[in-house]
């Protein structure tokens, strides 16, 4: 039996990557991956095989690492950002833990990565340093109303809020539904940080209000973020206090 091993790779950057991630990638015979975040470690591959798959092709792609891992080849699965953090990393694990024991390749563990909100935090200045929640927009695997519910409450507990996947092509009203929905409970002047493409050439960042954040460019590499009653601006930088006395 090979190996399998789950990789957060960061957000995009080389430099973002940790060396026992690098480490690792390095040392397997086969890396699997969604091919846009194949091509972010292409300088890493060498003549590895390489098993690419589109979106919406997580399961297969899954499938095929963990069959190839049993068949003996030691295989890595990556996903950017955090394996753990709507990653592959709870897929792996579940689809390796459905086998037989005498079938299953050694399971290498999750090789932790920094996360996008990680990233999109600390091009904004320190919008986390008190608590938040991090909620995905996408509704391909939970039904909306219930990410609703999640948003409200996360809403009217004052969290701040960190929010993925928040627009595609053919989700265009839901970030207008949760902007509405959190305006019930903050201020229209509500700090809201708008990073796109963290950690990668065409990083942007924008720091908005929530009135309005809105009518900014928000994409599915943007990540959004949201201030809490405290969080504030200056000279650029978007900060939530922790309440140290100064």
């Amino acid at each position: 039996m090979g190996k399998i091993t789950v990789i957060g790779i960061g957000p995009g950057s080389y430099d973002d990557m940790t060396p026992r991630a690098r480490r690792a990638i390095e040392s397997a015979q086969v890396v699997a991956g969604y091919t846009t975040y194949i091509k972010l470690i292409q300088e890493l591959l060498g003549d590895k095989e390489v098993i690419g798959t589109g979106m919406m092709q997580e399961i297969d792609r899954c499938r095929m690492a963990v069959a190839v891992a049993a068949s003996g080849k030691d295989t890595v699965v990556v996903s950017s950002g955090d394996a753990g953090v709507y990653g592959m990393a709870g897929l792996v694990l579940e689809l390796v833990l459905e086998l037989p024991e005498d079938k299953r390749p050694e399971i290498g563990g999750v090789v932790a990565g920094v996360s996008a909100v990680n990233a999109a935090a600390s091009i904004l200045g320190a919008p986390l340093m008190h608590d938040f929640a991090v909620i995905s927009l996408s509704d391909l695997m939970t039904p909306w109303e219930l990410i609703k519910k999640r948003a409200e409450a996360a809403a009217s507990s004052d969290f701040v809020i960190a929010l993925y996947n928040p627009k595609s092509r053919k989700r265009v009203n839901h970030i207008e539904e949760i902007r509405e929905l959190v305006l019930k409970h903050r201020s229209p002047d509500t700090p809201v940080g708008i990073v796109s493409s963290a950690s990668r050439e065409k990083e942007e960042k924008v720091i908005s209000n929530l009135e309005n954040f809105t009518k900014e460019d928000i994409h599915m590499f943007s990540l959004v973020i949201i201030g809490n009653s405290n969080t504030y601006v200056r000279e650029g930088y978007m900060i939530t206090p922790r309440g140290y006395q100064l």
